[in-house]
């Protein structure tokens, strides 16, 4: 195996030199086919050569496709051996949960999800991982996430979800802007104000569902500035670089940063369980059942 190449894309590989169809293949994923046709195009051009010769009715393997089959399966079969040695680490019959949260996970709601977590299954492990979005739903397809905590909207297609519970988002503002003065602020009266927003690659319908309320409303943002961090995010306010969309703040902010609810709610995050239908057992449904209270205790309904 080419050092760095990304397992991901050899399992798609291998799909598809199984299905020799695009769609299929896709279908066998749970996922669209564009994503996939450009999967496959980014690891020939990781490798340098044409893994498959594409023809109307489907695509054949090239000489170099089949060369690679052959060490695929066993590299990936290698994986599979390791992972499952891993998730019997933990002695009991139940061994590990495999369960992911956004970034942003407010922490009351994480600390409820895993005390509640721990009290419904007591034998079992959750291996916590912090993933984006589009992160969760890749790892939820490649087996290496037993559930998620996702924002919504998304692609679910081939999936499961829990109760989605939502929680209404605010307006971070510099303490200085006129809106600040107001007890609720009125969604277009941010119109032309710069908007700080977490990058779209990392949760593509969510990021233009938020834009497409703010349009909606007559808020035109004079710029859009992308943030991941929430300390990133905050310095930009303080700078009066822009404003932010939040739930209300689990702390106090930093001086000179204020929150203020938005007039009517109409921003929001949406928030299950997510899960492939293939991979639900009672250590899941114990998870979806954890979810539930965590969301609520961080101010979900």
């Amino acid at each position: 195996m080419v050092p760095g190449m990304d397992l991901h894309h050899l399992k798609y590989f291998v799909v598809l030199s199984e299905e020799l169809h695009f769609g299929r293949a896709a279908q066998r994923l749970h996922m669209a086919q564009p994503p996939l046709s450009q999967r496959i195009k980014d690891l020939e051009k990781e490798l340098g050569v044409l893994l498959f010769h594409r023809r109307r009715t489907g695509v054949e393997l090239s000489e170099a496709g089949a060369l690679l089959l052959e060490h695929a399966r066993a590299v990936l079969d290698n994986v599979a051996m390791a992972q499952e040695s891993i998730r019997r680490i933990r002695p009991g019959a139940s061994g590990v949960l495999q369960v992911a949260v956004p970034p942003d996970t407010n922490p009351v709601a994480l600390s409820a999800m895993v005390s509640s977590f721990s009290s419904i299954a007591p034998d079992v492990l959750l291996n916590l991982h912090e993933l984006t979005t589009v992160e969760q739903v890749e790892r939820l397809r490649d087996g290496e996430l037993d559930v998620a905590v996702v924002r919504h909207p998304l692609n679910a297609v081939g999936f499961e979800s829990g109760p989605v519970f939502s929680r209404a988002l605010g307006v971070v503002l510099n303490a200085s802007h006129p809106l600040a003065a107001l007890d609720a602020v009125p969604l277009g009266e941010l119109a032309g104000n710069p908007l700080i927003i977490f990058p779209r690659h990392m949760a593509p319908p969510l990021y233009d569902s938020f834009l497409q309320t703010c349009r909606d409303s007559g808020y035109l943002p004079a710029a859009i500035v992308h943030a991941r961090n929430q300390h990133f995010t905050h310095g930009l306010v303080l700078a009066g670089r822009g404003v932010h969309f939040n739930e209300e703040p689990w702390t106090p902010l930093p001086a000179g940063i204020v929150w203020r609810p938005l007039v009517g709610d109409p921003l929001a995050w949406r928030t299950s369980a997510l899960w492939l239908k293939s991979r639900r057992s009672t250590e899941t449904d114990a998870f979806v059942e954890a979810v539930g209270v965590g969301l609520r205790a961080g101010g979900h309904g």
